[in-house]
């Protein structure tokens, strides 16, 4: 398997309830990179690359979320796979 790329564009109540550090979490849980970050929006975006098995178990995660969040959409964008992170860190 290749690796695949993607951005998750995470809306709802998603800023301020630990979103961030618990997909933070997960992510290097199931080795993927990428980054996470609020926006000023409101909505929290997440790009990650890693086997697309893999990154369709963070897809679950995120339309879950931690504990306080309410998640009302993700938007799916695939993007091509660069190999430019190391890890997964918090923006």
């Amino acid at each position: 398997m290749g690796i695949e790329r993607y951005c998750f564009l995470i809306s709802g109540r998603v800023q301020g309830v630990g979103y961030r550090y618990a997909t933070h979490n997960y992510a290097s849980q199931l080795n993927l990179v990428g980054w996470v970050k609020n926006r000023q929006d409101g909505k929290v975006e997440v790009v990650a690359e890693g086997d697309k098995a893999i990154l369709e178990q963070l897809l679950a995660w995120l339309k879950q979320g931690p504990r306080f969040a309410n998640v009302s959409n993700v938007k799916v964008t695939p993007l091509p796979a660069i190999g430019e992170f190391i890890d997964f860190s918090i923006r």
